[in-house]
């Protein structure tokens, strides 16, 4: 088996929605654990924070333990990682780094006027992932919520790769880190199937703000999946 820092990201990302049954295969073996105990994965809560969030993955990595309110269940993305090359001035050194900077919301000349917070789900409150990815790294509330193994920021190269691997061993066709977010747009927009048959669901503007869209045509023509299988048999009875 390669080594984690020799493993090769796919050359393209294939952005598609997480089906029901996959991510149910996503989360068992995100979680799973060798036969002596010790998880297989290092903080696996955090992508399943992405799939209750939409948050992206430059804001995930971003994140302080500080930015997460467990009891009102809200988070907010207040700036992102990014890898940059090397620089020593004007010129470029081997290698890459980590640098933080703030998020395209809080840069936005509309930036007054938007909102920078996500709200979990309240059904998902206790399972979104914030609660088990602070509490498996708590360097402290200045920390990042999603740490290497010194309390420092996450390279998002390592986030991807973690993510592959568990996608090949669970099974699952490749599927872009950005699934993720997709797969929590889609399934708002196309809502949720209720014990009495009713459809939940939010309205575009709704999920336009918490995916931190500036329209709802965004949302829509680029982010939301629609499921067009809910419209099979509406128009029965409908005959000229």
């Amino acid at each position: 088996m390669a080594a984690q820092n020799k493993e090769d990201l796919p050359a393209q990302e294939t952005i598609t929605v997480f089906t029901p049954k996959e991510i149910e295969k996503f989360k068992a073996e995100a979680f799973s654990k060798f036969n002596n105990g010790k998880p297989k994965y290092q903080q696996p809560a955090a992508y399943i924070l992405m799939l209750n969030t939409g948050l992206r993955i430059k804001e995930l990595l971003g994140l302080l333990n500080s930015d997460i309110n467990l009891e009102d269940r809200y988070l907010e993305a207040r700036q992102n990682v990014k890898e940059v090359c090397k620089r020593d001035g004007v010129d470029f050194e081997p290698g890459r780094e980590v640098k933080v900077g703030k998020t395209k919301t809080a840069t936005s000349r509309s930036a007054s006027v938007r909102r920078r917070e996500r709200f979990v789900p309240p059904e998902s409150g206790r399972n979104a992932g914030g609660r088990e990815t602070a509490q498996e790294r708590d360097f402290g509330p200045t920390a990042p919520i999603v740490s290497d193994a010194k309390g420092g920021y996450t390279r998002p190269v390592n986030s991807r790769k973690r993510y592959y691997r568990i996608l090949k061993a669970a099974g699952i066709e490749q599927k872009g880190l950005h699934s993720l977010r997709l797969t929590f747009g889609s399934f708002l927009v196309n809502g949720i199937r209720q014990p009495d048959g009713t459809l939940m669901a939010l309205s575009l503007k709704q999920i336009a703000d918490l995916m931190d869209h500036s329209t709802s045509q965004i949302t829509e023509m680029y982010y939301v999946k629609k499921d067009t299988t809910r419209l099979q048999g509406v128009t029965d009875g409908f005959n000229f």
